[in-house]
């Protein structure tokens, strides 16, 4: 009967034992499990919890990189079309005001030539040389049958030389309007993959590790828009200017032609 108690009483103290050593294993299991993620978080927060763009720029993968230093250069670049076509269209208008008050206000259309002729500046200016260079041949030929046809045609060939020129590089303008923002999402998407891969090796979905990297990939975004909205913006603005001084030496074409006009007719009546 004593051996009987004595086994009970040793095999109960044995499952306590046991139950006691598995609730410690367990609460170290615990514990351990609770501070890998801390000494990784604590390892995050030392390295890379930085918010300033310079900091997110070095965080980032070297092809997020190259597109972060691609739309600065467009950024660049597109600034300094913006800043030469706004001036050299300010530039034009203004030697337009300047020549149509000459051309209105002086006596002959012979001695403004002379006047302008060899140092034309502006594409008015250039414009009545080249016409009044066809005049002149046609008038020593004795051929002033289809002169009108060929006045405007000069004159149109001239139009059209100056404003291929003053719209040069505007293609740029537009291609990065549409496309900067695009260019920066490709770079977010890298980004996000990058955020992703640093998830699965830190082992944890907290926001502390989560957050740099989704930074990193909205950074190449934010980029893409500010290099974007102004050029889309200056394209627009600039493109008007332009059809508006477009239309403005094609009306001094049709001026000069209707005076070629009633010039031919005064001298055949």
């Amino acid at each position: 009967m004593f051996s009987v108690a004595g086994v009970v009483t040793g095999a109960a103290l044995t499952v306590v034992t046991g139950a006691v050593t598995a609730s410690e294993v367990a609460k170290s299991a615990v514990r351990a499990a609770a501070e890998i993620p801390a000494t990784t978080l604590q390892h995050v927060s030392e390295g890379s919890l930085s918010t300033s763009m310079w900091a997110l720029f070095l965080r980032a993968e070297f092809i997020v990189q190259l597109v972060i230093v691609s739309l600065i250069c467009a950024s660049v670049w597109s600034w300094a079309i913006i800043i030469n076509k706004t001036r050299r269209l300010k530039q034009l208008n203004a030697a337009a005001d300047e020549f149509e008050e000459m051309f209105w206000s002086a006596g002959s259309l012979e001695s403004l030539y002379q006047r302008v002729n060899g140092n034309a500046s502006d594409p008015l200016a250039s414009m009545f040389c080249a016409a009044m260079r066809e005049w002149n041949y046609a008038v020593s030929k004795s051929g002033t049958g289809n002169i009108e046809q060929r006045i405007d045609r000069v004159m149109q060939l001239v139009i059209n030389r100056e404003i291929a020129s003053v719209e040069r590089h505007l293609g740029f303008l537009a291609s990065l309007g549409s496309n900067g923002v695009i260019v920066g999402l490709f770079g977010t998407v890298l980004g996000t993959m990058h955020s992703f891969q640093r998830i699965v090796a830190l082992q944890s979905t907290n926001l502390v590790a989560v957050a740099p990297g989704i930074a990193e990939a909205l950074f190449a975004t934010a980029v893409g828009v500010v290099a974007s909205i102004p050029a889309a913006i200056a394209f627009n603005s600039i493109s008007i200017d332009l059809t508006r001084y477009a239309n403005r030496l094609e009306a001094f074409s049709n001026e000069f032609n209707a005076i070629v006009a009633r010039q031919l007719l005064e001298e055949r009546s």
